[in-house]
């Protein structure tokens, strides 16, 4: 499942908003939409601020598993 899909799932599946996700990935909500329609990529540090938030591994939020 490519970067999008997974953020998007994990994040319903949690039941929080991407304003939520931003300010836990440190940044704006505009980019972390941008992140979820695929207009951008998330730096390592962001991914990681993600995948604990989320409380997943970054394989699964990259889609290696």
């Amino acid at each position: 499942m490519p970067l999008p899909e997974a953020l998007k799932r994990v994040r319903k599946i949690k039941g929080i908003s991407q304003a939520q996700s931003a300010i836990a990935a440190g940044v704006s909500t505009t980019q972390y939409q941008n992140y979820e329609y695929g207009k951008s990529e998330p730096t390592a540090g962001v991914l990681i601020a993600l995948a604990d938030f989320f409380d997943v591994s970054i394989d699964y939020l990259v889609g290696r598993t």
